[in-house]
């Protein structure tokens, strides 16, 4: 590996991304960081899907000055993946950026092309017409190909089965995935009568599994719906935590109930 490059702060521009490529550098080099020198891709993604969270976070929070922050931690982290690639001359950063901006122009023929009289449907058919053939190209025959394995667990099963409705494969309304939930929670209690561990997390998995199905025909994001699920706990749970730490006695699990109602009561009348 090449020597550090020197960097002197104060005659680098902070805003031109090629400082941004050379403190990152200079960080693997020799005499850099150890921390950062150690790395590999391997255990520098859980930290990549890391920062993609705390960018929704902030967008959640409509934090726009914290937004801001975490977008650079999130282009840092492209940085990174990119040095490690250039050192085993896999690829760089500005090959990163020559195969995204080539795709974007490739997929927006409406825009950039000659084709100008795309309806949003149409645009919608021919971007996914585009995908399949950049799929197959890359020797990925089937729909599910490229769903990627990083997604979270439910985001993943609604792209799963979003793929497999291209076909057909798919209930006709909300009606009949209700059914079905039935039917996978009747299939659970049997599991946990049998106090069978692996066939209780297996059929625990087809009722997720459903569960988000369902919020595909509702079209709700279930990622979403469940922060939304968290959120409201958490409120209600440290009113409850609240009344218990002031209690001159324990509190059984009654009257904690008793209070989680209230919180509950006191929400619905603001």
């Amino acid at each position: 590996m090449d020597s550090a490059p020197e960097i002197d702060p104060q005659h680098q521009d902070p805003k031109n991304i090629r400082t941004l490529l050379t403190v990152m550098a200079r960080l693997r080099a020799p005499g850099g960081c150890p921390w950062d020198v150690e790395q590999t891709f391997d255990t520098i993604a859980p930290f990549t899907i890391e920062e993609a969270y705390e960018v929704a976070d902030a967008i959640a929070r409509n934090d726009l000055t914290d937004l801001k922050e975490e977008l650079g931690d999130l282009l840092f982290q492209t940085v990174f993946h990119a040095q490690m690639a250039s050192e085993v001359d896999a690829f760089t950063f500005d090959d990163v950026v020559e195969a995204v901006t080539t795709k974007m122009i490739r997929r927006h023929p409406h825009v950039f092309g000659d084709d100008k009289t795309r309806t949003q449907e149409e645009q919608g058919r021919a971007w996914e017409e585009m995908k399949a053939a950049e799929r197959a190209a890359k020797g990925k025959t089937s729909l599910l190909d490229d769903v990627p394995f990083g997604l979270p667990a439910l985001t993943r099963a609604v792209k799963l089965q979003k793929r497999a409705a291209r076909i057909g494969f798919d209930w006709p309304s909300a009606r009949e995935v209700l059914h079905k939930i039935n039917e996978e929670t009747k299939e659970l209690a049997d599991a946990v009568d049998q106090d069978d561990p692996d066939a209780i997390e297996d059929e625990f998995g087809d009722l997720l599994f459903v569960l988000a199905n369902l919020s595909r025909h509702l079209k709700i994001d279930p990622e979403h719906a469940l922060r939304r699920a968290n959120e409201k706990f958490s409120r209600r749970f440290r009113a409850v935590e609240t009344r218990h730490n002031g209690a001159e006695e324990k509190p059984d699990l009654e009257t904690m109930e008793a209070w989680w109602v209230d919180a509950k009561a006191t929400e619905k009348n603001r």
